[in-house]
């Protein structure tokens, strides 16, 4: 089946707007399926336009709660069913109004209610959700079962006033919050009418003692939270009001419990609200493992790199007391390597991510490069292509084999001759390719890879194969030469 957006444009005469108001709907309403006990299934009027009427309708989306069996084993999601066939889907769509008290019907061994509620968007009914319940479970309902029924009442009232799912509120719901977690029922001042038992529980093991209805939801909340000053209480006290759609934390030794606030309206008047709560201790907890833990492997890299570049001033200082000038040079060829290893760490260093933006140290590494380079005014670089981030597993043995390819074509193929030094890169799904390109003198009569003596094409060799799991190829052509790098990720 195709995305939501694309059956619908395809199926109906909906608009962007009214289209991505199913889809704030839908992402939200396993709240209403938990709150009513219900299946929930969301049709779609098939019609040309607004002004003609409907040959039918299509599921276009089926949510099953959590605090009840499912009525539906089998996926209903893009079934049509004929105009007439539905008669209260019909009676919802063309009175704009819920369609309630319809007589059970039996299905399979279980006998099924169903009821109608129009979906609203600027005075249009742009879909209809039809509640399906087990009748038998109807009978005898619990006390938390009355309120849940009695809030799923008020919110499907918001549904088909056009009210819910409330405006610019997606990061408000992310995580979601479920209804078993924990409900509380607020009147418009504020006042706790109803909290259910895990609820209850939940304001236990933050220190709460006594009932907690009757009771200001914002003050008990802030009498228990670990955090007294001003601002945090007035915060608190203010976003459990339930006056707005508000996300709250409370915090102590007996741990953190996260508050939804949701606005109940009517008419467009405020009704009062429900709050759901969710346990996260837990959740806090690991959060705060892995910002130690992230801080901790950032310091190790930052020391890893001051103690590469203590080495590598050591060497410096050792090079220029050597006379013997293959020691010296020997001694700077470390330096260099040791210098683009230095710099994956000071990229990770200052990296809150565990991967290496590779893109950035190649341009560095090709910076010092040319640094180094007695023709540094005379070279053109173009470098083409992104890299992206990679694992540090990958990126140190890469940037010790870039830095060698680039050091090989500036000292040999362009030391005298050609102006060009060209850097490709490019990654796949599988694999990256790095091609190394410069116009100089090219590659001499003869040459192999496998049998060169140079330490740093040998360290190339080495890398690739054992580090990087991958193939290098030197190739002289017609231009200068190239040096192809390919890899996998």
């Amino acid at each position: 089946m195709p995305k939501l957006e694309e059956f619908l444009r395809d199926r109906s005469p909906l608009d962007a707007k009214q289209i991505r108001r199913i889809r704030e709907l839908t992402g939200d309403w396993q709240l209403l399926a938990d709150l009513s006990f219900a299946d929930l299934i969301l049709w779609v009027p098939l019609r040309k336009d607004f002004k003609s009427w409907p040959s039918g309708y299509v599921a276009v989306s089926h949510i099953r709660p959590t605090t009840a069996a499912t009525v539906f084993n089998q996926d209903v999601i893009g079934d049509e069913i004929a105009w007439g066939s539905r008669p209260r889907i019909d009676q919802a769509l063309s009175e704009a109004e819920i369609i309630r008290d319809a007589q059970p019907e039996k299905f399979g061994e279980i006998f099924i209610k169903e009821e109608t509620i129009p979906v609203i968007l600027e005075d249009q009914v742009i879909a209809v959700i039809s509640r399906h319940r087990n009748a038998e479970l109807m009978r005898q309902p619990s006390r938390l079962e009355l309120n849940y029924r009695e809030v799923a009442h008020n919110v499907y009232r918001m549904v088909a006033e056009g009210t819910f799912p409330y405006t610019d509120h997606s990061e408000l719901f992310d995580p979601a919050v479920r209804v078993g977690d924990g409900l509380i029922r607020l009147d418009i001042n504020g006042a706790i009418i109803y909290a259910s038992p895990n609820a209850k529980s939940a304001f236990s093991r933050m220190g709460w003692t006594g009932e907690l209805e009757g009771n200001n939801l914002g003050q008990a909340a802030r009498s228990v939270s670990v955090l007294k000053f001003e601002a945090h209480e007035e915060a608190i006290e203010v976003g459990l009001s339930g006056k707005a759609l508000r996300r709250v934390e409370i915090e102590n030794a007996g741990g953190t419990v996260d508050l939804l606030a949701l606005p109940l309206l009517a008419g467009g008047d405020r009704i009062g609200a429900i709050v759901l709560l969710q346990n996260v201790t837990e959740l806090r907890r690991r959060e705060r493992e892995l910002v130690t833990k992230d801080a901790t492997i950032r310091e190790i890299h930052h020391r890893v790199k001051n103690n590469l570049q203590t080495v590598s001033a050591l060497l410096r200082l050792q090079s220029r007391r050597i006379e013997d000038p293959a020691a010296s040079a020997a001694l700077n060829e470390a330096v260099r390597r040791i210098a683009s290893i230095a710099l994956v760490h000071e990229t990770l260093s200052s990296s809150a991510e565990a991967s290496v933006a590779f893109d950035d140290v190649l341009d560095r590494l090709v910076a010092h490069a040319l640094d180094l380079s007695p023709r540094m005014g005379q070279l053109q670089i173009a470098r083409t292509g992104e890299l992206g981030a990679l694992d540090p597993r990958i990126a140190t043995p890469l940037s010790l084999v870039v830095t060698e390819l680039i050091h090989n074509a500036l000292e040999h193929g362009l030391a005298e001759s050609g102006n060009n030094l060209t850097i490709t890169v490019a990654r796949s799904q599988i694999g990256a390719e790095i091609t190394i390109f410069d116009d100089g003198v090219g590659l001499p009569k003869g040459f192999s890879l496998a049998e060169s003596s140079n330490l740093g094409l040998q360290i190339v060799r080495t890398l690739t194969e054992n580090e990087l799991r991958g193939n290098i190829d030197l190739v002289r052509t017609t231009a200068g030469t190239e040096a192809r790098l390919t890899f996998p990720i």
